[in-house]
């Protein structure tokens, strides 16, 4: 037996509150289905130390500011405190411990298979992120190294690391940091660079970073880059004596080449000019006590943090859907009408303005879709919203 509703959303993080307080705005009473027993599961297991690398002012979600006590950059427990406070605004009740298996087409209507039951919609928002898809590498011999070995998702503070000579592998935000962390806990770390790297200054000339990106953003990203490139060198310094090769290409072009995100440093390079942040270059092979590099030494480590990235693939969650994946099975477009009728997702795509930010673009984008309008409509019938909202 099917649940039939207006609108499916799956997860209840940013995006999915996002998209469906949107929704609700609108007249709509969408369904959440989340695997996880409260909103913002992927925030709650985030490390301790994280704060928000956007400013408060631009990472709020549609309909609900930050509150000023956060700071200029809330910490990870001001972000689960926000996400909780905002379904809470907007009456937005999840149905927790809801595993999606696969969503399917059937007809004119979108179908959610969990364990005990489906739901069936003629609108579904997938909101799912991609924390969910840890990427770890696999190296020769990494069998048998006997020290521990794990992805920087489970990652949560120094203390099992205290005493012990620990390598974090990978140079993204969450590698930068969680060897700072590191670092600043006496933790003997180095942290392993394999190719050209693209620092940013957290604040540029007293103004957030991201600020610079949302002023710019109508510029073609080679350009702005080619405009912002003097003062971010006179910021971050000379990088090349510290072992690190600088990318070629800016920030701006990476994330909307490469879907990369630069590394915003929040002291890591500091600490790896003082020498508390050992630097080494990419990992060739492991054995049971030592790790080997590209430049053919060998060290022992007692633990290796893999702050290798993630790589979502929604292929099994979608295995009907034609022409919205690539052959990775990531989202080709997020916030906008999909080649699947009544299909959208939100918070998909890496943006160089803030991943908040843009989910509140997203999902009020997505909530006010001629595409959504008209699926949806067909579902509330003679609802005052299906009539006083025209397709776009």
């Amino acid at each position: 037996m099917s649940e039939p509703c207006d609108a499916l959303v799956i997860g209840a993080g940013p995006a999915g509150l996002a998209a469906a307080a949107c929704l609700r705005e609108r007249g709509l009473d969408p369904v959440i289905l989340e695997k996880a027993d409260a909103v913002g599961a992927v925030w709650r297991r985030h490390y301790d130390r994280l704060r928000l690398h956007t400013d408060r002012r631009h990472s709020a979600l549609p309909g609900l500011a930050m509150p000023k006590t956060y700071g200029r950059y809330p910490s990870r427990l001001d972000v689960v405190a926000y996400l909780e406070n905002y379904a809470t605004q907007f009456g937005l009740v999840p149905q927790f411990g809801t595993f999606v298996h696969a969503v399917r087409r059937r007809g004119t209507l979108w179908r959610a298979e969990t364990e005990d039951k489906t739901f069936e919609a003629p609108a579904v928002i997938v909101a799912t992120g991609w924390a969910d898809f840890p990427y770890s590498p696999r190296w020769p011999g990494i069998e048998t190294f006997g020290g521990d070995v794990l992805h920087s998702a489970g990652y949560r503070n120094p203390d099992r690391f205290r005493g012990r000579r620990a390598l974090v592998v990978g140079f993204g935000n969450s590698g930068g940091e969680i060897a700072l962390d590191l670092a600043e806990a006496g933790v003997e770390v180095a942290i392993s660079v394999r190719g050209p790297v693209c620092i940013l200054p957290r604040e540029l000339l007293g103004l957030p970073i991201l600020a610079w990106a949302i002023a710019e953003q109508r510029l073609p990203a080679r350009l702005a880059d080619t405009l912002n490139a003097p003062a971010i060198r006179l910021a971050v310094g000379s990088i090349e004596k510290l072992g690190l090769e600088r990318a070629a290409r800016g920030p701006l072009q990476m994330i909307e080449e490469d879907g990369r995100i630069p590394l915003l440093d929040v002291g890591t390079v500091v600490m790896i000019r003082s020498g508390r942040i050992a630097v080494r270059p990419g990992v060739e092979a492991f054995s049971p006590a030592s790790v080997l590099f590209a430049d053919g030494r060998t060290e022992p480590y007692d633990a290796v943090i893999l702050a290798t990235g993630f790589r979502p693939d929604l292929s099994a969650l979608l295995p009907d859907a034609a022409g919205v994946l690539n052959l990775a099975g990531r989202p080709l477009v997020s916030g906008r009408r999909t080649a699947e009728r009544g299909l959208f997702f939100c918070g998909a795509i890496a943006s160089p303005t803030g991943q908040l930010r843009e989910i509140g673009i997203e999902a009020r984008h997505i909530a006010d879709s001629g595409g959504l309008c008209e699926v949806a409509g067909a579902r509330v019938g003679r609802r005052e919203w299906a009539t006083s909202h025209k397709p776009d």
